[in-house]
């Protein structure tokens, strides 16, 4: 996320912050880096001509002169402003009213605000206990009511039903009404997307909005389409009131642009970020946290918040319970840990969080592949419960089936195995005195590194 931005940042100060004092000379040509960096994100320009003016200001100030360490205090400084421009601090939603709290999505065709609520649905549902219902009011696309449906199913939403034969307005009364007799906490409206900000577009959702007295009113964005995504909010927010943003497909967004330019043009906070496929992909929009990530300082927070959400718990200590008396980590335990891997977004996405990686050489960022956590996972379904169990069973034809089942090579079956041994004999040193210390020399081992199975 945000790779290329990041990489431009993350090499303009590293020339500055060693220098022991800061001129006008050395600050400007900084500035004109990073002013380039920000166009070539999508950043819209008057955000851009702001923000540089913002840094200039107090770079040139007795705040970084008079620091012990002024090229620091400068990055600092940028690391301020850019949380600034993005919104200060998290805004999270407002649901304290009467049940049921409506929240009404709105958003252009194609920004992915159907699976959007169904996300938001399963984090109101597993973070706030709050018990969610969805309806769509898109009467205009048939596929959107049946979408909708099998993403309720999926995250355990009550879906009411509604029919393209229907008016917008009518579905809205019964989905209140619904929701009330069914003491949901949470009534999220999905309505009708657009090619383009029109005015039948606005008319309907305006009708809707008057109606339903919306706790919130959400605008679904493709991060991907830079500041046009910010435009496009703007010109929504000035027909109808929007109380937020949501930035969709920011995990593909590689410059940046919309994040930084949303809150500057339209007013409105970023509420989430949509970070991946997976109906658990979406994150809070936590503005200190991405500036973080944009300067390669890492987000080690929400890695921890993220772990707390999606890893099993039982699972993992049901695996330190098996090292801690001595049995054998199997491939049974080792397909467990790729699918907890997974949940987290895979191993790119973990360290993309972990301060420093950014800065990582491009040769050691090329290892990283979690394209072979995948073949792995797929290597292990193919085996035998008793060769998950007893993995030294695996002999040279079981390795030719199991090669045919997973559409791999026997070299690849060695090389799993191979990473079995070695994570297998990580897991007996952990268990023992001073083990952590064996573990971490270890780790240049792991699997989807190099030498991992793939390469």
């Amino acid at each position: 996320m945000f790779e290329s931005l990041s990489d431009r940042l993350t090499q303009t100060f590293r020339g500055i912050t060693g220098k022991a004092r800061l001129s006008e000379e050395n600050i400007s040509e900084a500035l004109r880096d990073v002013r380039v960096a920000l166009l070539e994100a999508d950043v819209a320009l008057p955000v851009v001509k702001d923000f540089i003016e913002q840094v200039k200001t107090r770079a040139m100030g007795q705040v970084v002169s008079a620091a012990l360490n002024p090229g620091e205090e400068f990055v600092k400084v940028v690391q301020e402003e850019l949380i600034h421009v993005m919104g200060d601090s998290n805004d999270g939603l407002n649901l304290q009213v009467a049940p049921p709290a409506v929240i009404l999505m709105a958003g252009l065709q194609g920004a992915g605000k159907t699976t959007t609520v169904a996300k938001l649905a399963k984090l109101l549902k597993e973070r706030d206990r709050k018990k969610v219902a969805v309806v769509s009011a898109d009467v205009y696309r048939p596929a959107a009511i049946k979408q909708l449906q099998t993403l309720a199913k999926e995250v355990d939403a009550l879906f009411i039903e509604s029919s393209a034969d229907e008016k917008p307005i009518d579905i809205a009364k019964r989905a209140v009404q619904t929701a009330k007799t069914q003491f949901a906490d949470v009534l999220i409206v999905d309505t009708a997307g657009r090619l383009a900000v029109d005015e039948a577009m606005m008319g309907e959702i305006r009708s809707l909005h008057d109606f339903l007295k919306p706790a919130e009113t959400l605008f679904v964005v493709d991060a991907m389409t830079g500041q046009d995504a910010a435009n496009t909010a703007k010109a929504f927010n000035d027909a109808l009131a929007l109380t937020g943003v949501i930035l969709a497909k920011a995990d593909g967004d590689a410059r940046g642009g919309a994040a930084l330019s949303v809150r500057a043009i339209t007013g409105k906070p970023i509420k989430f970020m949509g970070m991946g496929e997976k109906i658990e992909a979406l994150e809070a929009f936590y503005p200190d946290r991405l500036a973080s990530r944009i300067l390669g300082m890492g987000d080690v927070l929400s890695l921890i918040e993220e772990a707390e959400r999606k890893v099993d718990k039982k699972k993992a200590q049901r695996l330190a319970k098996k090292i801690s008396r001595g049995k054998k980590f199997d491939l049974e335990d080792f397909r467990d840990q790729l699918e907890q891997m997974s949940n987290m977004g895979g191993i790119s996405s973990m360290l993309d969080k972990l301060p420093g990686m950014g800065q990582l050489p491009p040769a050691a960022q090329a290892q990283i592949d979690d394209g072979a956590f995948k073949k792995m996972a797929v290597i292990i379904d193919s085996m035998t419960i008793q060769e998950r169990q007893f993995p030294d069973l695996i002999s040279g034809s079981r390795k030719k089936r199991i090669a045919l089942g997973s559409g791999t090579g026997i070299p690849e079956i060695n090389r799993l195995l191979k990473q079995h041994k070695q994570m297998q004999k990580m897991m007996k040193k952990v268990s023992k005195k001073g083990g952590m210390q064996r573990m971490m020399r270890g780790m240049q081992g792991l699997p989807g590194m190099k030498g991992g199975p793939g390469r």
